[in-house]
């Protein structure tokens, strides 16, 4: 893991979350990119200066921000980009090599219950990357046991483990495996191919009628420092993403999830 994006909004947790980020940042000796996207719609008789205006305002916020952290040993890149969030995040991914998005549950909400903000649940539903959700205000320590879901264990995408891998090496965290049988199981769902099997510590099986519920019955019993699921077409979060955000009365856990691209 070496390059991280952290895309920043304008929330009161913005400080803390980027601390979190660059401590997790140098235990990996990683790279950090600290960027703001800025769209701007223009009327007839608009002032031709307002791009310029938004695009300094926008990077003078991220270098003050940046003033006021640790930077510990880490590399950080402020970037201000121009144009559509998911569109612009997916090109800066592909361009500076991004292993994993380090997200705000709420980047600009500011409804209380609310878990997964509008802007963070397009980013998590709509792109391709990894991401670490990390909940408001929380300081980075080292995960000892992180519970990972999924109804199938088919893995076809190459490197799909690569961040859960990462963490697991170098934290010599507990892996357990949670198995939900669904009314959708298909009977190789099950089968674990040895790039899984190699990372896991326990297995646990279970029969619920999605994912979602089962991580539900059995995250007390496992009380993990992480939770690990998969993005899925209609996965994990699926009916909860309908309008890009997630109630804390549907889903809340106060610890980080790690969300792995599809693995099929």
């Amino acid at each position: 893991m070496k390059n991280i994006l952290v895309p920043v909004g304008s929330s009161k947790n913005a400080l803390s979350h980027l601390q979190y980020a660059v401590d997790f940042a140098e235990e990996f000796n990683a790279n950090l990119f600290v960027v703001q996207v800025y769209n701007v719609f223009t009327k007839a008789g608009t002032l031709v200066k307002v791009d310029e205006i938004i695009k300094r305002e926008s990077l003078q916020f991220l270098n003050d921000l940046v003033s006021k952290i640790d930077p510990k040993n880490v590399n950080i890149t402020v970037k201000v980009l121009k144009g559509n969030l998911i569109d612009t995040l997916d090109l800066a991914c592909k361009a500076a090599d991004i292993d994993l998005v380090l997200l705000e549950p709420r980047t600009n909400s500011i409804k209380d219950e609310v878990y997964l903000g509008k802007t963070s649940g397009k980013i998590v539903k709509q792109m391709d990357v990894p991401a670490l959700i990390v909940p408001e205000g929380y300081a980075f320590t080292p995960p000892l046991s992180i519970l990972m879901a999924l109804k199938s264990a088919v893995i076809k995408k190459d490197n799909v483990l690569k961040p859960l891998k990462a963490i697991k090496q170098k934290f010599n965290v507990d892996l357990d495996l949670l198995l939900v049988k669904t009314a959708f199981h298909k009977a190789d769902d099950f089968i674990l191919k040895p790039e899984l099997l190699e990372v896991v510590n326990n297995i646990t099986k279970t029969e619920n009628a999605t994912t979602f519920q089962g991580v539900l019955e059995h995250f007390q019993s496992h009380k993990p420092d992480m939770l690990c699921v998969v993005r899925r077409k209609r996965g994990f979060f699926a009916k909860k993403w309908e309008n890009n955000t997630i109630l804390k009365k549907d889903f809340y856990v106060k610890i980080p999830v790690l969300v792995l691209s599809g693995l099929k």
